[in-house]
């Protein structure tokens, strides 16, 4: 192989590719309420869906969340599989194109956002931190990359917000009509934390934690699930760091600071 044909491999390793349509919606409403601003602000709002899959429609789907906030943003589907590149390409458009890569983010430009869902499930956990350093020196100044993980139908999700200089965010989203317990949640846990369920880790605490709050709001159940989870949150915020408000907690959120959940050592 020669030196030119080895720089230009992609990065990365071809993943399942499963998806499915309105999969990654929470996580896409979220960026654009958190992130929106910036995109706006920025003379070229570009965005990557990496590891889009399969099929294309969480790229498709990005851009137009992306738009209701940055009318101007475009985004870069961006997939290690070649066939998955071809197939995705009759849907490009205005504003959307597909292209081949992986980890180097093969684009000329540095992106304000990549988004990154699914794509570490993978991995082991020790390849995180170096695939978040990679990722996290390709964005533009005030850029976000978002990694994470959610069910095959988005009802849970849990991600991770990073800016170039490291992960800042930890965000918990769930359609609370189908959840029994916020440590349901667990199973969704990114990469970097999902093997930290265990006592003693500082997540294992904190859903410990909001289980307990849950229980407590129980009396709030008879106004619907979405006044138990703001009861909920109210009361974990006594003990962790939750850095949203209201607006987002009624959507079956809560952001916690990275800082209070990262894994020991």
């Amino acid at each position: 192989m020669t030196a030119r044909a080895a720089a230009a491999r992609p990065v990365g390793t071809v993943t399942r590719g499963t998806t499915n349509p309105n999969r990654l919606r929470r996580m896409d409403r979220w960026i654009a309420a958190v992130h929106g601003a910036e995109l706006r602000r920025a003379d070229d709002p570009v965005a990557v869906d990496l590891g889009y899959g399969a099929a294309p429609w969480t790229a498709v789907e990005l851009l137009a969340r992306l738009r209701t906030a940055a009318p101007r943003a475009r985004v870069v589907g961006v997939e290690i599989e070649p066939a998955r590149v071809a197939a995705a390409r009759p849907y490009e458009h205005e504003g959307l194109v597909f292209r081949h890569g992986g980890f180097e983010i093969p684009i000329p430009q540095r992106p304000l956002l990549i988004r990154a869902a699914n794509v570490l499930r993978q991995y082991d956990e020790a390849e995180v931190a170096a695939v978040w350093e990679r990722l996290c020196s390709r964005l533009a100044p005030g850029g976000l990359l978002v990694e994470g993980t959610c069910d095959e139908i988005g009802r849970r999700h849990v991600w991770v917000a990073l800016g170039p200089q490291g992960p800042r965010t930890v965000t918990f989203a769930t359609r609370l009509g189908s959840l029994e317990r916020p440590s349901d949640l667990a199973e969704r846990l990114p990469k970097a934390l999902i093997h930290r369920n265990v006592p003693g880790e500082p997540v294992h605490a904190f859903l410990r934690d909001f289980d307990r709050a849950w229980a407590a709001a129980a009396p709030y159940a008879s106004y619907g699930a979405r006044q138990r989870w703001l009861r909920a949150v109210r009361d974990l915020m006594a003990d962790w760091p939750v850095t949203d408000g209201p607006s987002r907690w009624r959507q079956g959120e809560v952001t916690v600071a990275w800082g209070a959940l990262a894994p020991r050592g």
